[in-house]
């Protein structure tokens, strides 16, 4: 059983940054891999980025490629969601999920088990 508690979402005009921080309870963190997916009113929930266990492999939507970058601490059962030139629209509630997705599923939902409340991002233009 693994819980996840996302934080550092907020308010940033376009062009700023933000980083998103989940925290994981559970002794196994380390063998998860996690993602983000963020959701935007009336749209469905989509994925953002995802890291390997090790922190080896990475995945990106290329809407947020060259912008965002996850990261993981293993040691401090956190991975993260550093977001530079944000543009508005990347404004949605961000999700953090924890799962063992096979490759064709690590950009899905149905890829992961676990997921965060959910912490909500803001961009003003």
């Amino acid at each position: 059983q693994v819980q996840l508690v996302e934080s550092g979402g907020g308010s940033v005009q376009a062009g700023g940054s933000l980083r998103l921080s989940c925290a994981a309870s559970g002794r196994t963190f380390s063998s998860y891999a996690m993602g983000w997916f963020r959701q935007a009113p009336g749209k469905e929930r989509e994925f953002v980025a995802a890291i390997r266990w090790s922190g080896g492999s990475t995945y990106y939507a290329d809407s947020v490629k060259g912008r965002f970058t996850i990261s993981r601490d293993n040691a401090k059962n956190t991975v993260y969601l550093q977001m530079n030139s944000l543009k508005p629209e990347d404004m949605a509630v961000y999700y953090c999920a924890a799962g063992f997705p096979g490759r064709s599923f690590v950009a899905t939902s149905m890829g992961y088990d676990y997921w965060g409340q959910g912490t909500q991002v803001t961009v003003s233009s």
